[in-house]
């Protein structure tokens, strides 16, 4: 979703790359924030050439430790992927 946000990702690091469908995989996404953050939602969204794949939301502060400061910072999260992404 397009909108303003404290929190600006710098980039995505997936590791298996490339991802093997139904196989665990760990997104490390580098992120800066001009305020701290107290608690939030960190929602993943999976396309593949614009469309729509997969989406799920998770608790921020089960992703990273909270607060998380004013900054730079790394949310790490792993994931099976369904079968069906190509």
């Amino acid at each position: 979703k397009q909108g303003e946000y404290d929190v600006k990702v710098q980039g995505v690091e997936i590791s298996p790359n490339p991802i093997a469908r139904g196989q665990p995989a760990t997104f490390s996404i580098a992120a800066t924030t001009g305020a701290a953050i107290d608690g939030g939602k960190l929602v993943i969204e999976v396309s593949y050439f614009g469309w729509h794949i997969h989406s799920e939301t998770h608790d921020l502060c089960d992703e990273t430790s909270c607060p998380v400061s004013t900054g730079d910072f790394v949310v790490s999260h792993s994931q099976v992927l369904p079968g069906y992404t190509p």
